[in-house]
């Protein structure tokens, strides 16, 4: 069995998904009614039997080595099992995280002299399952290097991707940073590969290729932009096709199914999926599950409040320890220890934990991140205009997101 190291770079500012990310970095954002972002790479390292992990933080951490304390630890019994997170301590000089390499370089320690023979580095913020233990054998199959994992995208995509160009049997052959004109996949003329920017590589591989990066100065120490050029020529270095990876339980719709939430409207539509009959991301695979922290309160309610008017919740999913109370929840997803009270309508909106909806408010197409308290008759995404004065609303898509623990004159 090779023994491989896990770096997950966790330091995202997330600065599109403002002010959800305010107070916290991008891979610690609510999700899903009880989730963080970051609980899916971490659930894929943990179901591909991968248990030593490093998560790398930088901006505003607080939050997300809180819920690693919390949700992610393992017992001290076996010496390679953890997940720790490591924040930047600028170890090789003055600047933090210059890019995804430098963050590596940053934390060299951690890996040499430690017997690891294969290095895996991914992202913290995506939507997605993959067995990593698929793309790893891809990789020693090929004795290669390097190995990127891949998304097959169509031409027009392509455009907003790194795109990687390889021959008939995977490898790289070149790489086109947001080309006006994709390559596209040998045999597949309408389809091109994007770069997922996560990798896997031979840990000796690694050291060498970081010790050339930091040495040039006119680099900006970035895996995608500057070192996969470089060794692409001289070294094995192949392609991954994520959609060849196969998941215990999963449908068909869900093979290669990869959610990118670096908007407000992304993001949105990601959650707003989990709530269809047959979602694109199902979270009920008990053969691959996504884990988080536990929870300890009660289940969620649904009750007729003292005017008989009956809480129920439509479409919608409502997370544990949360009371509809005379409300009405539709297309919804609604976090935890949330009370949507009496005569209030949630209609198309992403409600984060310890919210307070008051009677008779009416809300949609709205993001309301965690511990607002919402007075009576307040009404959120039906005035545009009125939305701007006090919220935040994104240009994209108008969605109205409240910030966390915004108070209401």
């Amino acid at each position: 069995m090779q023994k491989i190291l896990v770096m997950i770079m966790a330091g995202g500012e997330g600065s599109r998904l403002f002010p959800l990310t305010k107070e916290r970095a991008k891979p610690a954002v609510p999700f899903g009614g009880k989730y963080r972002l970051i609980d899916f790479v971490l659930s894929n390292f943990l179901n591909s039997q991968m248990y030593s992990i490093y998560v790398l933080t930088q901006f505003k951490s607080q939050s997300l080595t809180e819920h690693l304390q919390e949700g992610w630890r393992f017992s001290s019994i076996l010496k390679d099992h953890f997940i720790l997170p490591v924040p930047a301590q600028k170890r090789t000089g003055e600047s933090w995280y210059q890019g995804t390499a430098d963050a590596i370089y940053q934390n060299i320690n951690l890996i040499e002299g430690h017997g690891y023979d294969l290095v895996a580095v991914f992202g913290a913020d995506h939507i997605y399952r993959m067995d990593i233990r698929q793309m790893v054998n891809f990789h020693t199959e090929n004795n290669a290097s390097m190995t990127v994992s891949a998304l097959p995208v169509s031409i027009e995509e392509a455009r907003s991707f790194g795109v990687i160009q390889v021959d008939s049997e995977g490898r790289i052959i070149g790489f086109q940073e947001k080309p006006e004109h994709p390559r596209s996949i040998p045999d597949r003329p309408n389809e091109a590969y994007a770069s997922m920017g996560n990798y896997i590589f031979n840990t000796d591989f690694m050291l060498d290729a970081l010790y050339e990066d930091a040495a040039d100065k006119s680099s900006s120490h970035d895996f995608g932009k500057d070192i996969l050029p470089r060794v692409f020529p001289d070294e094995r270095v192949f392609a991954y096709d994520f959609r060849s990876n196969l998941i215990p339980g999963s449908s068909s719709q869900e093979v290669g199914a990869w959610r990118d939430v670096g908007t407000i409207k992304a993001f949105w539509e990601a959650n707003m999926d989990l709530r269809n009959v047959k979602p694109m991301f199902n979270l009920y695979n008990g053969r691959w599950p996504i884990k988080t922290t536990m929870y300890e309160g009660p289940p969620a309610k649904f009750v007729f409040n003292e005017d008989g008017r009956r809480g129920q919740a439509v479409n919608s999913i409502v997370a544990e320890g949360s009371i509809i109370s005379g409300g009405i929840v539709q297309d919804s997803v609604i976090g935890r220890d949330v009370l949507i009270d009496s005569g209030a309508a949630v209609i198309n909106s992403l409600i984060m934990d310890r919210v307070k909806v008051g009677k008779n408010c009416k809300i949609n197409m709205a993001i309301i991140d965690k511990d607002v308290n919402i007075p009576e008759g307040i009404q959120i995404g039906y005035n545009l205009e009125d939305d701007k004065k006090r919220f935040s609303v994104d240009e994209e898509s108008n969605i109205i997101v409240v910030p966390k623990g915004y108070k209401f004159n």
